[in-house]
């Protein structure tokens, strides 16, 4: 794997080393040591996966509040999204800022989404599938969010949305 730190503080995006032949190719995913050389979690507890039927699909801004924060590994698997983070930390250097990045079944990029960010993602392809590890299993309690085009952060989303489900259209607005 190669990993690559994003403009926002401790959010990794990793490229797969591809072995290939004939057949195809070979790619590891995870391992322990390397994240671990890295200071990157190591300690996954729980993986979804989710579908999304439609393009212009948008999922987001999610985060779980303390104590039960996790740090998320995202993957594409089929399709393709842009996914967003927001560093939601307030002592961080990059408190309020965000990123987008293409992960897609061709790229074959992930992206490490350290405690503390709202994380989100739109299909810009039909069909789409997104696996990731978690570091916290899901705790409804928990569970929070930031509005999906909240002002306070200014987020370029890459379509008008076609499908979102209520509860992430109705998040707070941050400042709230």
């Amino acid at each position: 794997m190669k990993f690559h730190q994003t403009t926002l503080k401790d959010a990794m995006l990793i490229d797969l080393e591809r072995r290939g032949d004939d057949r195809g190719f070979f790619a590891r995913t995870f391992c322990v040591d390397e994240f671990a050389a890295l200071g990157l979690p190591t300690e996954f507890v729980q993986q979804n996966t989710s579908y999304s039927a439609n393009r212009g699909t948008l999922r987001g801004m999610h985060f779980q509040s303390a104590p039960y924060s996790e740090d998320k590994l995202i993957r594409c698997l089929r399709g393709a999204i842009v996914d967003i983070i927001i560093d939601l930390r307030p002592g961080s250097p990059t408190f309020r800022k965000w990123e987008a990045f293409e992960l897609n079944d061709e790229n074959k990029r992930q992206l490490l989404v350290p405690k503390g960010f709202g994380h989100g993602f739109q299909t810009v392809s039909d069909h789409v599938e997104v696996t990731y590890l978690v570091t916290a299993k899901y705790t409804p309690s928990a569970e929070s969010g930031v509005r999906w085009n909240d002002p306070a952060f200014g987020i370029k989303w890459p379509l008008e949305p076609t499908d979102m489900s209520d509860k992430d259209r109705n998040w707070p607005d941050f400042a709230s």
